[in-house]
């Protein structure tokens, strides 16, 4: 709303101004009374306005708005300190010049510093450059302090037919003014100088979408200094400048627009087509008129009601066919991201994480008019999907999903038909989401399959570990106990302390079975876990972690009566994650933190160590806690970044828990 009435009030101070201006006597005009601060208040404030809807919180949009209400305002009370004065008012023609030097102050600062330096995506090129903004800003309040303050000038040689006092003159600064005035103007136009001069430096580092887009403000920028320094130099060239600032907020909004907002190929489409309808639809109203005029003479009335009808009624369907007509000129069967979108929606739906990316690089290259996109997935199978050629400079788009980069999107160079690059930038804003989500699942999907390989792998080694234990373990062994208890029974009755040795032997040989089988059970289930729980357990092994590392256990919630292989899984991750500590962290604290909600066990195993070193691959131990957070529908998730620590954080799903029965 602020921006609309700046907008309106604006336009209406600076036309009032030039009304006033109009009717003041020849004596009282002054020499010029259209300047660039004319054109601002018309333009800036509209453009802004258009901005501030799309973008509310562009600050170069807030920027263009106030400096073009100052602008209005400036013009407006100066054209009413000449309307006063020529009235015979000429103390209140004295407050109103000293008003109008303040606007016209807030309106220089936005034209020669703010709105240059801040172009064109809000920010300043670095914080050094505020130096400029101060350079501006004293050198505008050099100026306006010196126009207030200034003595009343003598009758002798006045321009106008009555001095117009100044009822805050400071006679002691008389002997100064001159100075301030070669000192304020010199770094108005230093700081006017600097700020284009941003945007060069910027040019120059940006890269080619952003020297396209930068250009637009340069232009415009260095333009205006131009024909500013060209009208000082020779007054009749002074209407070039007022005409070049009109066109600042346009070349701004054309910058923004085209990488920001809108693509100027959006611009012609509306301009066609609203053409197109004014003038198809005027040819059917006239032409209409025309026929009825002539069929039913004398009926005027009739004949512009049926011009009227036939007019509204090919309304609508000449708006749908004219816009089709300019999106197939200028982007083909292919160019509205939307339906570019449903047609990849449609692929994904249909086909399995594989299929959908060869959809994605399919309908991106359709809708970018490329020669080739490739998509590239970080850790997935298949890796890389390429449909066309992108050739050995391809622009990269980072694929992100959830903050996390899956993968790479690969575009290769423009095609016969090529697009605009707004269009591009649209069409990769709509269908990059999606070429993340599908290489996300390509991901998760590689993932799956290799952790059932090692799944089903581990699984049948352990087998083979249990069945050769068991084979050449305690097989052998029982086979030699049954062979001693032979002899031993053979030998009883003629040699009794042969067959009390061999017995002794035999019990010998018991106890080293019974430890095998002991070791065999330890391995299928800690028995820690049933003989304290699975809290206790815990602490037990933080107790045995290490004794450098300090080792704190918290537990919210009950956590009896738990799945038997959730308590393996975590039991086993916790073991692991201290092992990790103990031989790698190089930490003096640990925290395991053990809560369990309804529905869910969290497990959050967190060290004050070295983190993961960059670069980092997955070894047996960090996988195998995930693949046993995965065997039961869980994650395993762990982070830390170099010199902050590591943190396993695990999550298993649990069935709710029954409610007990009510007693009657």
């Amino acid at each position: 709303m602020a921006a609309l009435v700046m907008a309106v009030a604006a336009p209406l101070l600076e036309t009032a101004a030039i009304v006033q201006w109009a009717g003041l006597p020849p004596e009282w005009t002054p020499p010029a009374t259209l300047t660039p601060q004319s054109a601002v208040a018309f333009t800036f404030p509209a453009v802004g306005a258009y901005l501030i809807a799309h973008r509310p919180r562009l600050n170069m949009a807030w920027m263009m708005s106030v400096g073009g209400l100052a602008a209005g305002l400036s013009d407006f009370f100066n054209s009413l300190l000449f309307r006063v004065a020529a009235d015979g008012d000429l103390m209140l023609a004295g407050h109103l010049r000293q008003t109008s030097a303040v606007f016209w102050a807030v309106c220089g600062i936005t034209l020669t510093a703010l709105l240059p330096l801040y172009s064109p995506d809000g920010r300043l090129p670095s914080p050094r450059w505020r130096l400029v903004l101060a350079l501006s800003a004293l050198s505008l309040g050099a100026e306006t302090v010196r126009n207030i303050t200034r003595p009343t000038p003598s009758a002798i040689g006045y321009l106008y037919p009555e001095v117009l006092p100044n009822p805050l003159e400071i006679p002691a600064l008389a002997p100064y003014q001159d100075v301030i005035t070669t000192a304020a103007w010199t770094g108005i136009y230093l700081s006017l100088a600097l700020s284009a001069l941003s945007l060069v430096l910027r040019l120059r580092r940006a890269d080619p979408v952003g020297r396209r887009q930068i250009a637009w403000p340069l232009f415009a920028f260095g333009g205006y200094i131009v024909f500013l320094l060209a009208g000082e130099v020779l007054p009749g060239l002074r209407w070039l400048a007022v005409l070049w600032s009109a066109l600042i907020p346009i070349a701004v909004a054309f910058a923004v627009m085209r990488y920001r907002l809108y693509g100027i190929d959006t611009v012609i489409s509306r301009a066609f087509v609203a053409a197109g309808l004014i003038g198809m639809v005027s040819a059917v109203y006239f032409g209409v008129g025309a026929v009825a005029s002539l069929g039913v003479s004398g009926y005027d009335q009739v004949a512009g009601l049926a011009s009227a009808l036939f007019a509204g009624a090919f309304f609508q369907p000449l708006r749908r066919m004219l816009q089709r007509t300019v999106d197939r000129m200028l982007y083909g069967k292919v160019g509205d991201p939307a339906l570019l979108a449903g047609r990849l929606t449609q692929a994904i739906r249909r086909g399995d994480p594989a299929e959908a990316l060869t959809s994605v690089v399919g309908v991106l290259r359709d809708g970018l008019a490329v020669e080739g996109v490739a998509v590239e997935v970080a850790d997935g199978e298949p890796r890389y999907v390429e449909n066309g050629r992108i050739g050995d400079r391809p622009r990269e788009v980072p694929l992100v999903w959830h903050g996390e980069q899956v993968g790479r999107l690969l575009v290769g160079a423009p095609g016969p038909r090529r697009f605009p690059a707004a269009h591009d930038e649209r069409v990769l804003a709509t269908l990059a989401p999606y070429a993340a989500d599908v290489a996300h699942a390509v991901r998760m999907a590689a993932d799956l399959q290799r952790s059932r390989e090692r799944i089903l792998t581990t699984r049948e080694e352990e087998r083979r570990r249990l069945r050769r234990d068991l084979h050449d373990g305690l097989g052998q062994s029982l086979a030699g106990m049954a062979m001693l208890i032979n002899i031993a029974r053979s030998r009883l009755k003629e040699a009794p302390d042969s067959a009390d040795a061999l017995l002794r032997e035999l019990r010998t040989g018991m106890d080293a079975v019974a430890g095998d089988i002991r070791e065999l059970v330890y391995g299928l289930r800690p028995p820690a876990l049933d003989e304290l729980g699975l809290a206790r357990a815990v602490r037990e092994l933080a107790d045995q972690a290490s004794p450098e590392v300090a080792v704190e256990v918290t537990v919210e919630g009950e956590l009896s009566e738990l799945p038997a292989a959730v308590e393996v899984a975590v039991y086993r991750i916790v073991q692991e994650a201290l092992t990790n500590v103990r031989r790698h962290a190089r930490a003096g604290k640990a925290h395991i933190h053990l809560q369990r909600e309804s529905e869910v066990l969290r497990v959050t195993i967190a060290d004050d160590g070295r983190g993961l070193p960059e670069g980092r691959r997955s070894g047996v131990g960090l996988s195998s806690m995930r693949e046993r957070a995965a065997e039961l529908g869980g994650i395993c998730v762990i982070s830390g970044p170099p010199g902050e620590g590591t943190r396993v954080e695990v999550m298993l799903p649990l069935l709710p828990q029954p409610e007990p029965a009510s007693r009657p």
